[in-house]
């Protein structure tokens, strides 16, 4: 895994401002056990950012400081979502826009159906 070796890119090429961390409103950054190791750790003291990492190896119960269940990714669980799809799994248009197109009909529909399981 290299994915560490990006973070400082990532965090620089944020687009949406985020507000700066203090005391009372810490900025978290969660981050999986590929960012093991004291680099990342380094990048996020250097951003006023509190860094959540697991650890390799470790239990989960042993490492979550938080009673509470360990959520998944956002990202990843709207990439399953859309997976769903077969469509999109698979690509089958030869056509970026026809691609597109088919993302803006399966994204609304995955959204109604995540709303429908809140309600």
């Amino acid at each position: 895994m290299i994915d560490f070796k990006l973070l400082e890119q990532t965090l620089e090429a944020t687009v949406v401002p985020r507000p700066r961390p203090t005391a009372a409103r810490p900025q978290h950054l969660c981050l999986d056990k590929g960012y093991d190791c004291d680099g990342p750790r380094q990048i996020a003291y250097d951003y006023g950012l509190t860094a959540h990492i697991r650890r390799r190896g470790g239990d989960r119960s042993a490492t979550s400081a938080h009673p509470a269940k360990p959520r998944r990714w956002v990202v990843e669980r709207a990439h399953s979502w859309l997976n769903r799809y077969r469509r999109i799994l698979v690509r089958w248009e030869k056509l970026a826009i026809t691609y597109e197109a088919m993302l803006h009909i399966v994204c609304p529909v995955t959204v109604r159906e995540f709303v429908c399981l809140l309600e």
